[in-house]
């Protein structure tokens, strides 16, 4: 028998110095994505999309982000 439950998020590490962490929202349809934004050039790497508060909380824990640490983009 197979099981097919949820994986175990192991921390994946990023750059601080070069990426500041953000979500970027839509004003139209109000999709939400998570992801980097680089410091240098002001680019959007888009990591996972956001469709739920759990969402959200396992890209904190994944990264070992603070809430007040994310910068939202409109």
């Amino acid at each position: 028998m197979l099981f097919f439950g949820k994986k175990k998020q192991e921390r994946r590490t990023f750059d601080r110095e070069k990426l500041q962490p953000a979500i970027r929202s839509s004003i139209c349809t109000g999709e939400k994505t998570a992801g980097f934004v680089s410091r240098e050039t002001g680019k959007f790497i888009d990591e996972m999309l956001i469709r739920s508060e759990e969402d959200l909380r396992e890209f904190l824990d994944t990264f070992g982000i603070r809430e007040d640490e994310i910068r939202h983009i409109y």
